[in-house]
């Protein structure tokens, strides 16, 4: 069985030179560069939906 995602989980991640701070909420996922206050926010419906925007 699966654990429901009732709270904010975050994680660390590499690629290439550049650190991210990936958090997984429940409203969706954020991923903002280490040291930065900013970055690019998707809700589960725009992931599920296949409406997240192409960069």
């Amino acid at each position: 069985m699966a654990t429901k995602l009732d709270k904010a989980i975050k994680r660390e991640l590499v690629l290439g030179d550049k650190t991210y701070t990936i958090t997984i909420a429940p409203d969706g996922l954020k991923a903002v560069e280490k040291g930065k206050r900013n970055g690019k926010e998707l809700s589960w419906a725009q992931i599920i939906n296949g409406d997240a925007p192409a960069e």
